[in-house]
């Protein structure tokens, strides 16, 4: 297990295929952070998949906010209006 923000949660073990050079640079990159591969990747991968979520909930948000539409001024358009009623 390894500690996401404040609670515990279960781990899962995953196999990446990298070249050996990425591999032999993220290896200098973890020591001088003083952490491990896998704590630099999964934090990584944290990030990624919160700043997917915040994406998704901005999109939604936004494509509420345009179904919604907008008066942007003059008058309200009748009903009646180019139907050969009372307003035409």
């Amino acid at each position: 297990m390894f500690t996401c923000y404040t609670s515990a949660v279960k781990a899962q073990n995953i196999t990446l295929k990298l070249p050996a050079e990425t591999v032999r640079k993220i290896k200098v990159v973890a020591a001088e952070r003083g952490a491990s591969i896998s704590g630099l990747l999964a934090a990584k991968l944290e990030e990624l998949v919160g700043e997917d979520a915040e994406y998704q909930a901005a999109r939604r948000r936004a494509l509420e906010w345009l179904a919604q539409g907008w008066h942007l001024g003059g008058r309200q358009p009748s009903p009646l209006r180019g139907f050969g009623g009372a307003g035409s």
